[in-house]
């Protein structure tokens, strides 16, 4: 089956939890939350919930392991925690959980992100992969970070990814 078939099976709308990671956001300033429901909203899928962590290992990987067992979600979208600084660890909970990484999010983020912000890419350890079943992203905290993933990346491959992800379910 190809890619446009894999496509035509795709779902449409997908559910989805958006968790924000940060020492400093509330659901009132956390824009970057807010345009991640926003730009889903617009695009016909549907957001079963939001919150907010600290950056603590421990409650990320706990919080993403218990949303990926909940059936009313298809995809985890992160904002925060991916960057260089020692309080950035929402990649290293995720990816000590992830059942496959999804390489290919990472590199085309950082690549399309050079193309806007030069060489400041390569400080984003943006991530993404499966597990159980799920799709999980880890994306920069910073708004136009967020709009171009979302914009360029994962809104036109949600559905796609919920269902090469969920094959065999």
């Amino acid at each position: 089956m190809g890619e446009a078939e894999h496509k035509e099976k795709s779902p449409d709308h997908v559910r989805c939890y958006v968790l924000g990671v940060s020492d400093t956001r509330t659901e009132e300033n956390d824009f970057s939350g807010q345009l991640v429901k926003e730009l889903l909203k617009d695009n016909f899928h549907k957001v079963v919930g939001y919150s907010i962590l600290k950056d603590d290992k421990a409650k990320i990987k706990t919080a993403v392991k218990k949303l990926a067992a909940d059936d009313r979600v298809e995809v985890i979208l992160l904002t925060g925690g991916t960057g260089i600084s020692p309080r950035d660890v929402t990649v290293e909970a995720i990816e000590e959980i992830f059942d496959k990484k999804i390489d290919g999010f990472g590199q085309v983020f950082r690549s399309l992100s050079y193309a806007e912000v030069g060489p400041a890419a390569i400080l984003s350890r943006a991530t993404a992969g499966v597990i159980q079943r799920k799709v999980v992203v880890a994306m920069p905290g910073a708004l136009e970070a967020v709009r171009l993933a979302m914009n360029d990346i994962l809104l036109p491959e949600l559905g796609h990814m919920v269902f090469e992800a969920g094959k065999g379910s």
